[in-house]
């Protein structure tokens, strides 16, 4: 029999239903584990599931009966694959359950900035409204997308999904050749070229080593059009510090931001100083979190881990396995 521990139940709503593998199986929930628990929760365990919480070479050295890490998410970066390959230890991720609700909210952030939006909600509250004596005002500025550009780093599926919405909104979409990099083929427009015309710059790719603070000081001066920024990805792609040191400057026009360097953050945190601002808005990680898009991730990892047990394994991560 399986013993299989869910270690961050709560990070999937308790309105989304998880269904029971379809093997003899212990199935443990908690909802949610601290670094220090990790080891005495997961002795034993044949099987984890695990959304964020690390999962380093010291501890999975500690966990002898493990043979999978079922990953509540896309992004791997909790999980120290090179340990798991050298063990054999499979790590299962999940692929292509965020198509629409990541693009969506994307465009919800880059629609709210770029219209003002919140700006104006808060002048309404404050009764500017009324003191302006007729039917409308202008306190700020609003932007149409059609024909601004959009620089996107990030080319996998949820790029290559808000593309297409911006295409549908008229905007002319621009794929960031990978920073440092060149001869990647047409589909690529110049690192440069992207932050110095892009209107509203948004980030899909991974958290690795070699993006880690790929967006601080040098791109945000090299931005001439004043772009929004929105980050819907990983908070370690861009250098907070340096993202409020670049609103202050006037080197972005706004920013609109899913995730932070720290989940969650400090309240003191650069992030967090910035988040009363009109121009920037700041959502908790849900970008992800559509009732649809949970749902078909809850699904997929049962499947991955049904399948493990079947012997044809689905979605292993590469380099893990």
């Amino acid at each position: 029999m399986h013993k299989i521990v869910f270690l961050d139940r709560a990070t999937v709503a308790p309105h989304i239903a998880l269904r029971r593998p379809r093997f003899d199986h212990e199935l443990i929930e908690f909802a949610r584990t601290t670094p220090e628990e990790v080891v005495a929760r997961l002795t034993g365990a044949s099987i984890a599931i695990v959304n964020k919480v690390p999962l380093t070479g010291e501890v999975l050295a500690r966990l002898p009966a493990l043979r999978l890490i079922a990953l509540a998410a896309t992004g791997t970066d909790c999980v120290d694959k090179s340990y798991c390959q050298r063990k054999g230890i499979a790590v299962a991720n999940i692929r292509g359950y965020a198509v629409n609700t990541v693009p969506e909210h994307t465009f919800a952030l880059i629609l709210a900035l770029r219209r003002n939006i919140v700006a104006y909600r808060n002048d309404v509250l404050a009764g500017e409204w009324q003191k302006a004596g007729q039917f409308c005002f202008f306190h700020h500025p609003i932007r149409d997308l059609a024909g601004a550009r959009l620089g996107i780093i990030g080319e996998g599926v949820l790029g290559q999904r808000v593309a297409e919405l911006a295409r549908a909104f008229g905007m002319v979409p621009l794929f960031a050749a990978h920073k440092g990099v060149r001869g990647l083929g047409p589909l690529y427009t110049p690192w440069q070229e992207v932050l110095e015309t892009s209107d509203v710059i948004t980030l899909h790719s991974p958290l690795t080593p070699q993006t880690r603070g790929m967006i601080a000081m040098p791109e945000f001066q090299a931005m001439k059009r004043r772009p929004l920024i929105v980050n819907a990805a990983r908070g370690g792609l861009v250098y907070e510090n340096e993202l409020v040191r670049a609103l202050d400057a006037g080197l972005v026009a706004g920013a609109g931001f899913d995730v932070a360097a720290e989940e969650p953050p400090s309240m003191e945190s650069p992030l967090m100083r910035a988040a009363g601002r009109p121009n920037v808005i700041v959502t908790p990680h849900v970008a992800w979190a559509s009732d649809e898009a949970q749902q078909a991730l809850a699904d997929q990892l049962i499947d991955n881990i049904e399948n493990f047990v079947a012997g044809r394994p689905t979605n292993l991560v590469e380099g893990a396995f």
